[in-house]
């Protein structure tokens, strides 16, 4: 993977001064760089640190003075972490798979594969699943009957797609990842404990154990264009209709997504957060590390959630959110500050009782 800076600086649009004519052959840190990388100093810390490497050129902030930093090219970014995004994907060395399909790979002679598709070894794919043109399949994944998935996908190690569910373009989705199991829904003869308890908050009532009984998820799963999927994350099928991912919306690793949930465009959700059933979730939504989501509530466009916020209600939209049960950000930490204090308050009331019984025994 080799560029010079003009190349570079061409691709993502941004100047490039010096000897555009180097080359580079990877990306590092600053502290840690040969003459043959690229360095993107982000932050005054990186910047500070380009002279402990022998990087010859870097990804700088405006009005650095590069020259002074002892470089010999420079690709000036307005937004160096951003200009990480174009730079990442122009030195991504990909996993190294082999193009075309592995003799290994069980294709049913139903499924449709599109143009320039790869599929890897012991790959399966159903009856009537459809591929998109480019997409490329890793080593060990399942796609599911009538499934479709959209051209250019990159599904790596042991992903699974369940069947019928239809994924647009440019999917990404990281080793393990699941769509398309079925929803956790289950319902007893007659009313259960958990309900009562769910109608009174708290009290259980006399109701009698039973067993449970499955709700089939006859729906499935629809997800937009240009999502990434983490690692083992879980999408369930709907009960009836699907379960809906929005385009643009990115999902990180361990992320659980309850039957029917709806998830609007360019959401962001984090590590560990888990979506209860039936909640909807509007557009560029932001839902922060080990954020819960109570089942059939709604949360508005452009909301934010700090880490282990525990949604229970809904949320209008523009709010940013924290604590247990959720609250106004500012609010929490408010509280918070004040809660810290109460150990202080608790001896100035006790300093004060003991004041006013020495008052009182002495008249």
């Amino acid at each position: 993977m080799t560029h010079t800076v003009k190349e570079i600086g061409t691709a993502l649009g941004m100047d490039v001064l010096g000897a555009v004519s180097l080359k580079v052959t990877g990306v590092a840190e600053p502290a840690v760089a040969k003459p043959e990388h690229l360095v993107i100093a982000m932050t005054p810390e990186f910047i500070a640190d380009l002279p402990r490497g022998a990087a010859r050129v870097a990804v700088l902030p405006q009005d650095t003075d590069w020259q002074d930093l002892g470089l010999e090219a420079a690709i000036i970014a307005p937004r160096p972490r951003y200009a990480m995004s174009g730079v990442t994907a122009m030195m991504d060395p990909g996993q190294g798979w082999a193009n075309g399909i592995h003799p290994s790979a069980v294709i049913d002679e139903s499924a449709r594969i599109d143009a320039g598709v790869s599929i890897g070894p012991l790959s399966v794919i159903g009856p009537r699943a459809h591929i998109g043109g480019g997409t490329r399949i890793g080593p060990q994944c399942h796609v599911g009957a009538d499934s479709v998935i959209g051209a250019d996908s990159l599904l790596r190690e042991g992903v699974r797609i369940g069947a019928r569910a239809t994924i647009g373009e440019r999917l990404f989705a990281q080793p393990g990842a699941v769509v398309g199991g079925d929803g956790f829904s289950f319902v007893t003869p007659e009313t259960s404990s958990v309900e009562q308890a769910r109608r009174t908050l708290g009290d259980s009532g006399d109701t009698a154990s039973q067993s449970w009984a499955r709700i089939h998820s006859l729906g499935s799963v629809t997800i937009g264009d240009d999502v990434e999927l983490g690692a083992n994350c879980t999408i369930d099928s709907g009960t009836v209709r699907d379960t809906c991912i929005g385009p643009g919306t990115k999902i990180d690793n361990l992320v659980m997504i309850g039957h029917n949930v709806e998830v609007g465009r360019d959401c962001l959700l984090c590590g560990m957060v888990g979506i209860a059933g039936s909640t909807r979730i509007g557009n560029n939504v932001v839902l922060a590390g080990q954020t819960g989501v109570s089942d059939n509530i709604f949360i508005g466009d452009n909301v934010i959630t700090g880490g282990g916020t525990i949604v229970l209600s809904n949320i209008p939209a523009g709010r940013v959110m924290l604590g247990y049960p959720a609250m106004k950000m500012d609010g929490h930490i408010d509280l918070y500050k004040r809660l810290r204090r109460l150990g202080r308050v608790f001896d100035d009331v006790a300093a004060l009782k003991k004041a006013v019984f020495k008052s009182s025994q002495s008249e």
